[in-house]
C-alpha cells in the first residue's frame, strides 16, 4: 500500500536555500510548494512527474565515457571525412 504524505514541515532552512527556492518559483511562475517539490525530486535524483528519464551517465561504468578531447578528435575526423566525401563527388 502506498502512503502519500500530504503535508511536511521543513525547519532550519538556511537563507540561501530559501532564496534559491523563491528564485525557482518566480522563474517558473509556480508556487513555493511546487518549486520545493521540484528541488526535492531533483536532489533525490527522481524525474519530474510525467518526465521520461534520460540515460544520463548511468551506463558510463559499462561502456565508458568520452572526454572533451576525445569528442573534438572524433568531430575533427568526421569533418575530414565529410570534406573528402565532397571532394570525390
Amino acid at each position: 500500500m502506498t502512503h502519500i504524505v500530504t503535508q511536511l514541515t521543513l525547519r532550519g532552512m538556511e537563507p540561501e536555500l530559501e532564496l534559491a527556492l523563491r528564485r525557482l518559483a518566480k522563474t517558473e511562475r509556480t508556487s513555493l510548494n511546487k518549486a520545493a517539490l521540484k528541488l526535492i525530486r531533483r536532489g533525490a535524483g527522481l524525474p519530474e512527474p510525467g518526465e521520461v528519464p534520460g540515460i544520463g551517465d548511468g551506463l558510463d561504468d559499462w561502456v565508458g565515457s568520452m572526454t572533451a578531447g576525445d569528442a573534438r578528435a572524433i568531430a575533427s575526423a568526421v569533418d575530414e571525412l565529410d570534406r573528402l566525401s565532397v571532394e570525390t563527388r
